[in-house]
């Protein structure tokens, strides 16, 4: 019988191999980048045609290559870096293990042009499949370019893979950026088919951060800077109103390598604690130095996930370091009284303490209170307090006056808790839209489950607001309104965000909205990556009644927006759709069009505390009760809690 093992033959090793490293054209951005570093050079310029899948090229002035090198750097872990075991775990240059090139030539069209300093001509190398197909010496300039060129094309399942080009344009960019931030001492630039996207002089740290997250960041970055014998920590934070809900501003770099760390993450997010909303990210830039033998980088094919020998001290220095530096920034505003001489006049300012004055505050009880050791808890009652008065919330008048609110949260009666409370001890509920109470007073939920009967095809239950009936408006949020068989509690922001999400979903399937011509048309700038995410979606957006125009690099004119939606906040209202964007993407696997439509909706939506008209109130109503889904937003949740007469009787124990 005949041996059924043999050896891959090198080309389809090779491919086999990439399939770890090149992922897409931005892990050869970052392979070629990395190298031009460990070239030494000063100046790397980026050169990408048609989102990296016709051309990534890189150009550098560092040391290059001989003839020889430059044939021996395609062959499977090649490297200068490694000699023996050992050298593994003293690694300080990005590249070391002689995958990069051999994995990007083995699915694209290379060509290598390289000379050394001391060299009269350099080498010229083109290779197609893992082979050398041309040879032979050039005139050069000094440094290396490799140029990687229709990227898969012998891997035709592997291209069709690939996303579109403002999806593979933003990986390229954040590669970019993480190679950039490591090294604010180089020069860098990326050009994307003929047009400059980044410039990036050389610089500090700090001008380096501003250059890529934008000039609205200079004033707004706190400085990380902490030195221990076991580790050295520097680098930015952003004050806590530039978190955002979604994540991008979050970098990390141990070795000046960047890396991926939820562990390390959650220790940053620990330090803002109560500073930030809990669902928000905060803003980061944080080099982490230590000896290479305490980390272990080669964990992973693409070198972003790292191991260290000691996490919990790592974790603990990070988060002291970070709370070091927000204490340092005073969150609260202060006072600055040299801007206001009246406050200088006051006798508090201008004249000294007395002797008296002294005596008297020293013999006060407070005073001992608060200076004598153990004694807090000694603060003394007094009847002028007037926090005494919150006592009467809850307790019941002695007749009449309105029901006040129980201890268990239940609305009693004048004079005592309900029966119904008395005998369950447990809170009643309403009923959501769309469900039954049972006897006992429990609900069913109508929660995402609920609703995908009817997003399936299942009509909710109609109901059917009584005409002209008094509506009511509760908290700025709430809408009372009674029904033909009940009364339900409308959501005005939901409800809004059901009719928006139904009348843009219209729009977009090929009848735009009108779109309302600004006076003053506002100038919007972006970070390179949003630049690129919302040239992505100008056309949708024009069909939803926004007029943008592109203005120069990563710049936008607003000339129009939506004619049912308000004016003078259009670029706080598009920079917070972006961010909204954004967040549907990472959460929901939709359509770009679909996430689109979804983010206005929410985003245009009336905010819960807006005080509403009768008028408005009614027109929310009937525009609800129109929609072909009304009980549910598009994510699900109800847009309103029906309470029907022998529940409500329930609560009152009346059954």
């Amino acid at each position: 019988m005949a041996d059924i093992i043999h050896l891959l033959p090198d080309n389809i090793a090779n491919q086999i191999a990439a399939g770890e490293v090149i992922q897409r054209p931005a892990s050869a951005v970052k392979e070629l980048m990395e190298n031009a570093v460990d070239a030494g050079a000063t100046d790397i310029r980026l050169y990408v045609q048609d989102a990296g899948k016709a051309l990534v090229q890189v150009v550098d002035n560092g040391k290059g290559m001989s003839e020889t090198d430059a044939r021996m750097a395609f062959e499977r872990h090649a490297t200068s870096k490694i000699k023996e075991i050992d050298d593994l775990f003293h690694i300080k240059t990005m590249g070391f293990r002689g995958e990069a090139l051999a994995s990007i030539a083995a699915v694209a069209q290379v060509e290598l042009k390289t000379r050394r300093q001391e060299d009269e001509t350099g080498t010229l190398l083109e290779i197609e499949n893992s082979r050398v197909v041309r040879q032979e010496p050039a005139a050069l300039p000094v440094g290396s370019s490799v140029a990687m060129k229709n990227l898969f094309f012998n891997v035709p399942a592997r291209r069709n893979f690939l996303k579109s080009n403002t999806v593979e344009m933003r990986h390229i960019l954040d590669e970019f950026n993480r190679v950039a931030l490591s090294f604010p001492a180089i020069f860098f630039s990326l050009t994307g088919n003929g047009q400059q996207l980044m410039h990036l002089e050389k610089g500090s740290l700090k001008q380096r951060v501003v250059q890529i997250l934008g000039n609205s960041y200079t004033s707004k970055l706190v400085s990380v800077q902490e030195n221990t014998d076991y580790l050295n920590i520097y680098g930015f934070v952003g004050k806590p109103d530039t978190a955002k809900k979604t994540r991008g501003d979050q970098y990390f770099f141990v070795n000046n390598r960047f890396i991926r760390s939820a562990y390390l993450n959650h220790a940053v997010n620990g330090a803002f604690a109560e500073m930030i909303p809990r669902d928000s990210f905060p803003l980061y830039v944080l080099f982490i130095d230590l000896d290479p033998t305490q980390v272990d980088i080669n964990v992973h094919p693409t070198k972003q996930e790292i191991k260290f020998e000691d996490e919990k001290i790592v974790y603990a220095f990070v988060q002291a370091a970070v709370k070091h530096a927000l204490a340092q920034f005073s969150i609260t505003p202060t006072l600055d009284f040299d801007l206001d001489p009246n406050i200088q006049g006051l006798d508090a300012v201008s004249k000294p303490v007395s002797e008296e004055k002294k005596a008297s505050v020293a013999s006060s009880s407070l005073y001992r209170t608060f200076t004598q050791k153990n004694q807090a808890h000694f603060i003394e009652p007094t009847n002028k307090s007037e926090l005494r008065h919150w006592k009467d919330f809850y307790e019941a008048p002695a007749t009449g006056g309105a029901a006040p609110v129980a201890k268990d949260g239940n609305v009693s009666p004048a004079g005592g808790e309900s029966e119904a409370a008395q005998g369950s001890g447990q809170p009643k509920e309403a009923t959501p839209a769309g469900s039954t109470a049972s006897p006992g007073g429990n609900t069913q939920a109508i929660g995402e489950n609920a609703a995908m009967g009817d997003w399936a095809g299942t009509a909710p239950t109609r109901i059917t607001p009584i005409e002209k009936a008094p509506l009511q408006q509760l908290l700025n949020t709430y809408i009372v309104t009674p029904t033909n068989r009940s009364f339900i509690l409308v959501h005005q922001a939901a409800a809004h965000e059901r009719i928006l999400y139904e009348s843009y979903k219209t729009a977009a399937t090929g009848h735009p909205i009108a779109s309302q011509k600004s006076l003053f048309p506002a100038t919007l700038t972006l970070s390179a990556p949003d630049a690129v995410l919302l040239t992505g979606l100008l056309p949708d957006l024009q069909l939803l009644g926004y007029t943008i125009e592109p203005f120069g690099k990563d710049t936008f004119i607003i000339q129009g927006t939506p004619a049912d939606t308000g004016q003078g906040n259009e670029k706080g209202a598009l920079e917070d759709l972006l961010e909204q964007y954004k967040n549907f993407v990472s959460e929901i696997r939709f359509s770009k069009r679909e996430q689109l439509v979804r983010t206005l909706a929410r985003q245009n939506a009336i905010k819960p505390g807006t005080a509403l008209t009768e008028k408005e109130m009614r027109a929310l109503v009937d525009d609800l009760f129109a929609c072909a889904q009304h009980n549910v937003t598009p994510g699900g949740d109800p847009t309103y809690i029906e309470f029907k007469k022998d529940y409500v009787e329930k609560l009152f124990g009346r059954y």
